[in-house]
């Protein structure tokens, strides 16, 4: 790894982290060392410690480097607004069915438990109000004819005006106590758990009793699953409950899952009267066994309209939250790939590519301003073009304008009777405006102004050309003076006739449009006269 990386690393760290680093590295050698050392201990406890701080600190940086991005900003917030709530009510939404279908498994059993119990009770009633004289009669019919099937193992004792009738008659119940007050429920004798019913009468009492067998509680609700009964505080030695006889159904798919939910029963017992304990009743079963008890009914048309319109809500529901899915995903890929788009163009024109474009779709307002982007970049382009080439027309220009400066005169003619002054202030950098002296001989100055029409170079080559062309014209006009001598100047050369020469070559070597106005004098000193 490169010092610099390492570096980079180390500074990271800080100081919590390289105690981290120094932490483990001694709590690996103290496990060789001493391993059940308080020292290793002291320095595990440390490494914890560092540890946590140096992954909150991971996590810190991993969530601010992972959020810097938009898309990446864009789905932390639409998990914390969308998903983390849809989650939480799926999360409530099953764990209510669950609950939910727990409370009808144990319902169905508790209502089936209560209706066994119920049946004593009917019994027990219409033994009281049944004639003393017929009591005995009526209690063997009823058993016979609809107990005995039902409730397999029925003990019934009536105890009379003293005496005492039992059902069947082999049976050994022993009388309950005097004190006990009518009661029906669960009761627990000898050991062992029994269905029963008590009940007064004018000269006695009514008892019957079915014991809570394996058979008994399966055969409650066989197409549910098994029940178990049992007490929830027994005395020691004592029968704690009695599991249920049957199978768990089998599970029809991998999401039938197993229910399993308990209730509180009351219960008494034979030998303390009149006082309750609580047992409780533990239902098995499955959600398909549960539907299926429910919606048993299949030729009912209704309870097919109602599991019709269940799954079909289902259906519509998981469709709508797909479509959901899919178009905020599509959505969010739409604005995050423009914005990243546009991300992306600006480090381009930031290097100095203003040609670059970005891809455009959609109609919408990110299109919009991807469109708006990609024609700001063409006007930047053509207006760096516009830059550059101005930059260089002022370049010319600056040069032009040193060049024009060089063609007016810088010394002063001397003169005794005639003071000259000169300025130049053109409205732009060059332009066409004219001003030229000269001494002819001694005693003469030559005097030129003049205007070039326009401005600008095109005026500032036109006025340069008239300005070599006028000091040609003088040039030649002292060499002819110089070799004639002084007396000969005036006869031989006239300012109209000079300035018709120039006005002959500007109007041969131009176009139309161009003229210039021009004024041409020779000022002489000993007549003070100005020949113009």
């Amino acid at each position: 790894m490169p010092p610099a990386r390492l570096v980079t690393i180390f500074r990271w760290l800080g100081r919590v982290g390289m105690a981290f680093l120094v932490l483990l590295a001694a709590y690996i050698a103290l496990a060789w060392i001493a391993p059940q050392s308080a020292v290793r201990t002291a320095a595990g406890l440390g490494l914890l410690t560092t540890g946590v701080w140096l992954a909150i600190r991971l996590l810190r940086l991993t969530a601010r480097n992972a959020v810097w991005r938009l898309r990446n900003r864009l789905l932390v917030t639409y998990l914390f607004v969308s998903v983390v709530p849809i989650l939480l009510l799926v999360a409530a939404l099953l764990n209510g069915a669950y609950l939910l279908a727990n409370q009808i498994v144990l319902h169905l059993a508790t209502s089936e438990f209560d209706r066994r119990i119920q049946g004593l009770q009917t019994g027990a009633d219409s033994i009281v109000k049944t004639p003393p004289s017929d009591r005995e009669d009526h209690m063997v019919r009823m058993a016979d004819l609809y107990y005995s099937d039902r409730y397999p193992g029925i003990e019934i004792l009536l105890r009379q005006s003293g005496r005492l009738f039992r059902y069947p008659k082999n049976s050994r119940m022993s009388s309950p106590r005097e004190e006990w007050r009518p009661v029906r429920g669960v009761l627990v004798r000898d050991g062992r758990f029994y269905l029963w019913c008590y009940d007064k009468t004018e000269s006695g009492d009514v008892t019957l009793t079915v014991p809570l067998t394996r058979e008994f509680l399966g055969e409650m609700m066989p197409n549910l699953g098994p029940v178990d009964f049992g007490e929830l505080l027994t005395a020691p030695g004592r029968v704690f409950g009695i599991t249920g006889a049957g199978r768990l159904p089998p599970p029809v798919n991998r999401f039938d899952i197993q229910l399993r939910w308990t209730a509180s029963v009351p219960s008494s017992n034979w030998d303390r009267p009149n006082q309750d304990s609580q047992g409780y009743l533990v239902v098995h079963s499955r959600t398909s066994a549960m539907l299926g008890t429910i919606f048993n009914r299949k030729s009912d048309s209704g309870q097919q309209v109602v599991v019709l319109y269940l799954v079909l809500t289902l259906i519509v529901s998981a469709v709508v939250e797909i479509a959901s899915l899919v178009i905020g995903i599509t959505m969010t890929r739409t604005m995050t790939g423009a914005v990243h788009r546009l991300y992306e163009g600006t480090r381009k024109v930031t290097a100095g590519d203003f040609s670059h474009r970005i891809e455009v779709k959609g109609k919408d307002q990110l299109a919009e301003l991807g469109r708006s982007f990609n024609q700001m970049t063409e006007n930047l382009e053509q207006l760096l073009v516009v830059a550059k080439e101005k930059e260089r027309l002022q370049s010319e220009i600056e040069i032009a304008r040193e060049v024009q400066n060089q063609l007016y005169p810088r010394v002063l003619p001397v003169s005794r009777t005639l003071r000259l002054t000169a300025v130049c202030q053109p409205a732009r950098m060059v332009s066409g405006d004219y001003y030229d002296y000269e001494n002819i001989r001694e005693t003469q100055i030559a005097l030129a102004i003049g205007d070039v029409a326009g401005k600008g170079i095109s005026a500032a080559l036109l006025m340069a050309t008239l300005q070599s062309s006028l000091r040609t014209q003088l040039q030649s006009w002292i060499e002819v003076a110089t070799a004639a001598g002084n007396g000969a100047v005036a006869k031989m050369v006239s300012t109209s006739h000079l300035v018709s020469r120039l006005n002959s070559q500007l109007y041969a070597y131009t176009s139309l449009e161009k003229y210039a106005t021009f004024c041409l004098g020779v000022y002489d000193e000993p007549t003070s006269s100005f020949t113009y």
